[in-house]
């Protein structure tokens, strides 16, 4: 049985306080660092360990540090992204409610790493009691010498603050939640430039999710080979699936990455509850395209998720029994898309709006067959025509649904008729 690394901590007592924190040894990490490592060496363990992105995109951690310009007189900044707005994921607060202290460890080393003096932690506004504890923690550290000015006895100066954002779910990704923290509107950016070049007013900036900075201590402390050794090629280490829906036992499972996704549903958390069939799961999170009960042997990583056209992303494992109605759920995903489009492109704005509207219809009883085609058609011209990639986000569901059970959508359809006539 594998180690766990940071759920572990969840059933520790006080587990988010830094005196219980430091009692399972935290805070040793860091110092070890400073005293003996360069930055460049730190950023070369973390490229070892094959730490990808956990927050949705899998970019590798080590590589995106290192896009950070050596030559640039301005300020570096780290940001944490503590958005957590993908439904179906509920990781990262468990990680701020009981890993706290191994959270802010992991920013301090990152912030080293690549030349940061300031960190922010974009947290989202309805994580009201996971905010107070950073504030509550952070302040706690700073009393006992660790943030501030030479931390830890050394040269390098290091802080942290928590900004709340205002429940959209557009800030989750990185240049609109960059320009939310800088009191703009939270739209995204054309891209280049990237962040790590032109981030946080307009200085190089490495944004994080909370998962992936909550691993980086134990990779500094085991090694990079031995965290690579645990997940699967190219994925290094292990992952918290959050797995709901219709399963016996829901929950927050911390696996190696390439643990097999029947596994997951069927060993881990139980099974389908009542005894029921499996009709489909969502692998990632709400935008992750969904598979029916005859893919679920996959392993979950980027690239075996990616090889069969879904993808790993914030590995919220969405569990549906044979009794769901297929049509409903997609009202609902396009529901949400439609609300939560910023506005900026037209493709997603009117996409998602259409697709929603002919959605509602076929419940109504009054779809049409030719509507599914549009449905593809829509979605097809949503992929790739959007600034940021909430329009994939909406469309990569949306036309998986109607490929994949197009059978459901044509017996509502069809009931909608016989009952018309």
């Amino acid at each position: 049985m594998v180690e766990k690394i940071i759920s572990k901590f969840f059933d520790i007592r006080d587990s988010h306080t830094i005196e219980v924190y430091e009692q399972h040894g935290g805070y040793q990490t860091i110092q070890k660092v400073l005293k003996k490592m360069k930055p460049q060496d730190v950023v070369d363990e973390v490229t070892k360990s094959n730490l990808r992105g956990l927050g949705g995109a899998g970019f590798p951690a080590g590589r995106k540090w290192s896009f950070i310009p050596k030559d640039n007189p301005k300020p570096k900044y780290l940001v944490v992204n503590a958005d957590e707005s993908e439904p179906g994921t509920f990781k990262d607060r468990y990680v701020m409610d009981h890993y706290t202290h191994g959270l802010l460890e992991g920013m301090m080393i990152a912030g080293y790493a690549i030349g940061a003096n300031l960190a922010f932690i974009y947290i989202r506004g309805e994580y009201v009691r996971q905010a107070e504890r950073l504030l509550e923690q952070i302040e706690a550290a700073r009393n006992s010498g660790y943030l501030g000015k030479g931390i830890f006895g050394s040269k390098f100066d290091f802080d942290i603050v928590v900004h709340r954002g205002a429940g959209a779910y557009i800030c989750g990704e990185e240049t609109a939640l960059l320009e939310s923290l800088e009191g703009k509107k939270g739209w995204p950016r054309m891209k280049p430039p990237f962040p790590a070049v032109e981030g946080a007013f307009g200085c190089p900036t490495i944004v994080n999710n909370v998962e992936t900075i909550a691993y980086v201590p134990t990779i500094m402390e085991r090694g990079g080979e031995w965290f690579a050794g645990i997940g699967s090629e190219q994925n290094g280490g292990m992952r918290l699936f959050g797995v709901s829906g219709h399963v016996e036992k829901p929950g927050l499972y911390e696996l190696p990455l390439g643990t097999p996704l029947r596994e997951i549903i069927y060993e881990h958390a139980g099974g389908i509850r009542n005894g029921k069939k499996l009709k489909a799961v969502v692998p990632g999170g709400s935008s992750s395209p969904i598979l029916t009960q005859d893919e679920i042997d996959v392993k979950m990583d980027y690239e075996s998720l990616a090889a069969i056209g879904s993808m790993l992303g914030s590995a919220g494992v969405i569990v549906m029994d044979d009794d769901t109605d297929i049509v409903r759920a997609l009202h609902v995903v396009m529901r949400f898309y439609h609300h939560e489009s910023c506005g900026q492109c037209t493709p997603c704005r009117e996409g998602t709006g259409w697709a929603e509207n002919i959605i509602q219809r076929i419940l109504n009883d009054e779809g049409e067959t030719s509507d599914l085609d549009n449905l593809v058609r829509i979605a097809e011209n949503i992929m790739g025509n959007t600034i940021c990639p909430l329009g994939d986000a909406a469309a990569l569901p949306l036309r998986s649904y109607v490929t994949k059970f197009r059978g459901d959508f044509e017996a509502r359809v069809s009931k909608g008729r016989k009952e018309a006539a």
